[in-house]
Parts: structure tokens; sequence; C-alpha cells
């Protein structure tokens, strides 16, 4: 591959293709498969605490030094698995993409499938929720700098 000149916006690609490059900065999170991405870990949803059941997270962008102003995380609900009841003075945006699944809006209830993409605005108590036989799989990007949850006492 030819050598490109420090030009702002232009990027090289490594030896082998698996990862972009300029200055070290950008990095390329290849899927593994299974809803994985190489170099990312599977985390708990929430270190600790009763108000939530079944749930992983993965931080693909926002966990490794990127100066970005959001993160973009995928979260894996089991079947009868759901998130805490919260709010926060942040939003999200949550984009469904594996099985589907239900969010509890306040006194609403949205169900989401694949793609269907859910704004959640601020201070909206929300929590999603798996009824079904099958994981409920979605992206979920949100401020970069943000509060910590309110967690709200209800069940699912």
């Amino acid at each position: 591959m030819k050598k490109r000149t420090n030009i702002s916006g232009v990027c090289d690609i490594k030896q082998g293709g698996s990862s972009i490059s300029r200055t070290n900065r950008n990095r390329l999170y290849r899927y593994r498969g299974n809803y994985q991405w190489k170099g990312v870990k599977l985390e708990r949803y929430k270190p600790a605490g009763n108000d939530w059941l079944e749930v992983i997270r993965q931080v693909i962008i926002g966990n490794h030094g990127e100066s970005t102003g959001f993160h973009l995380r995928y979260f894996e609900i089991s079947p009868g698995g759901y998130t805490s009841y919260e709010w926060h003075n942040h939003e999200h945006v949550v984009i469904g993409i594996r099985g589907k699944g239900k969010v509890r809006l306040r006194n609403r209830v949205v169900d989401m499938g694949f793609l269907d993409t859910l704004y959640i605005s601020p201070k909206t108590p929300h929590r999603l929720y798996n009824p079904y036989d099958e994981p409920f799989g979605f992206f979920c990007i949100v401020n970069a700098k943000r509060d910590k949850p309110k967690l709200l006492d209800s069940k699912p």
C-alpha cells in the first residue's frame, strides 16, 4: 500500500485489513459473530443490584480512549430478563438488532423488533424487557458525559 502524506481526514488501512489507524486513534472492532466484537469486553449490565435480571452489555465505543461525545453500547436481554426501571437527565437512542423486546416508557409500552429505532427523551422513566423465547439485543447510544440513573421501584 502506498504511504500517504499526513492530511487531515485521511486514514490508512493497516496490513491485513484488520484495523484502521490514523496515529493509532481510529479503530475497527471486527464483528466476531454471535453478537460479539473483537477487543470488546462482555460485561454484566451493572456491577450489582436486584432491580434487573439477565442482561449483558458491551461498550463498543467509549471505553477505549475515544474522544467522542457519545458512547455506543450493545445490550442483550435473555428471555425473561429486564433492565432497571430508571430515568436520567440524558437521552438515549435504542436500535433493535436481535430478536424482539418491549420498552416501558412511563405508563406506555412499545414493542421493538429488528432495526426499530427508539428515541428516549431526558427524564423519561424507562425499562427494556424481554418476554419472548429468544434474546433481545440492541445498540444503545448515549452521551459520553452523562448522569447516573435514578432508580424507580417497579416490576416489569
